[in-house]
């Protein structure tokens, strides 16, 4: 199937069901043959994150407003508009002809002629970005980020950090791994990779964890004979902070798809117990699978409500609640979330509080807990654990970390609590 097509289907499919991209791009991927994946993968990213500035493009030479334009023809000429300004590999006459085929090939032709035209101009001119007395707006045209966002990331971090976390968030994320130590090292992980064609280095400073430079490591035999698992440095940190040990007993409260599990389980030495529980049961599926390729038998994994106490289950050494959250830490791997409607924050707090409260009553004294978000945003982070330590006076504060983008592999905030 032809790749600019592909990418085209699943842009109109993310923008008309609000579909997540990364599911959307695999499934679509799966059940069609693309020649070029990779390209495929670049504009449909690149479309959805670009996606303020591309319409800043196209307003230049529009006649009419960009919400009058037909939804199918709006998605071709953003797809249009990428390729001219980002994907210097592409011709601007191809991007053009192109585009002009496939608004053909869609039954857009009554529009060709303008696609044609604007394509063309934007070609040939260019454009430059606001330059205002409004520093919000021109902030989100610069790196296509909704104005509401630009102003929060402002409030909670100040305009210097707030422009280094926009400008992070545009571009390919990194592809980390962590080795599984039960069964490999990263240097014999490194050498077996390489043998079947996938390129990775060890991460500096960084023992457990490698970083894939090229190649499809999921395809891998290193994969299916369970050498490693994905897993951001970030999340790793995270656990290090947690610090599982053998035979200890430790709850992961919110813990699909599994990847802190696994790493607490080879941080433990495959001895001891760890709870891991998530609402639905195809994802319980996903942790139990992972957990035997792995090699791992200490998981137990099961269905459970993180929100609510269950008396059933014993007291634990170490508490994880890596809770449900706007995920504004890992925008460039998911570009999508920043054009979502923020309001709903408030009540995504109070089930976050709700899940770090209920954690609260599995810690042993003495024992730890550990609450984490992948958000930048302190309502979720900095107020929901100040409020716990305001009404629970039998934990104290160990440290809180938050992680940013442009100095860390992702955005990400966990803060430790030990029981007195």
């Amino acid at each position: 199937m032809d790749d600019r097509f592909l990418a085209y289907k699943i842009l109109s499919k993310i923008e008309r069901d609000k579909a997540y991209s990364n599911i959307t791009v695999d499934v679509v991927l799966s059940e069609n043959e693309a020649t070029s994946a990779p390209f495929v993968c670049a504009l449909v990213y690149g479309v959805i994150e670009r996606k303020i500035t591309i319409d800043f493009f196209l307003s230049e030479f529009l006649a009419q407003p960009i919400k009058k334009l037909n939804p199918q023809v709006l998605t071709i000429l953003r797809m249009g508009v990428y390729q001219i300004k980002y994907m210097d590999k592409v011709p601007d006459s191809a991007a053009v002809n192109e585009s002009v085929k496939l608004s053909k090939k869609v039954k857009c032709s009554f529009a060709s002629g303008l696609i044609n035209s604007v394509l063309r101009k934007i070609a040939s001119n260019e454009i430059q970005l606001p330059k205002t007395d409004n520093k919000i707006y021109d902030l989100s045209i610069k790196y296509s980020c909704p104005e509401s966002l630009v102003e929060h990331y402002i409030n909670d971090y100040g305009y210097i950090q707030a422009e280094k976390i926009l400008s992070s968030s545009l571009g390919s994320a990194p592809l980390f791994v962590r080795v599984n130590t039960l069964k490999v090292t990263s240097k014999e992980l490194i050498f077996q990779l390489k043998q079947e064609g996938v390129l990775a280095k060890q991460v500096e400073n960084n023992e457990t964890s490698i970083e894939i430079i090229n190649g499809s490591p999921f395809k891998s035999e290193s994969y299916k004979k369970g050498y490693f698992h994905a897993q951001d440095l970030a999340s790793q940190t995270c656990i290090d902070y947690l610090n599982p040990q053998e035979n200890d007993v430790v709850f992961d409260l919110c813990a699909a798809p599994g990847g802190k599990s696994y790493t607490m389980a080879e941080k433990m030495n495959n001895k001891g117990k760890i709870y891991s529980f998530d609402l639905y049961e195809h994802k319980i599926k996903l942790i139990n699978d992972g957990a035997k390729r792995l090699g791992i038998d200490i998981i137990d994994a099961q269905i459970g409500d993180a929100s609510v106490f269950n008396h059933k289950l014993p007291k634990a050494d170490k508490v994880l609640c890596d809770v449900p959250c706007a995920g504004l830490g890992v925008i460039r791997r998911k570009p999508e979330i920043k054009y979502k409607d923020f309001a709903f924050i408030d009540k995504l707090c109070d089930l976050q509080y709700n899940i770090l409260n209920n954690s609260s009553l599995y810690v042993k004294e003495k024992g730890v807990l550990v609450y984490s978000t992948c958000s930048l945003s302190k309502k979720e982070n900095e107020n929901i654990c100040e409020r716990f330590l305001s009404e629970h006076s039998d934990f104290k504060l160990d440290e809180m970390v938050t992680l940013i983008p442009h100095k860390d592999s992702d955005g990400f905030f966990f803060a430790k609590f030990i029981k007195e």
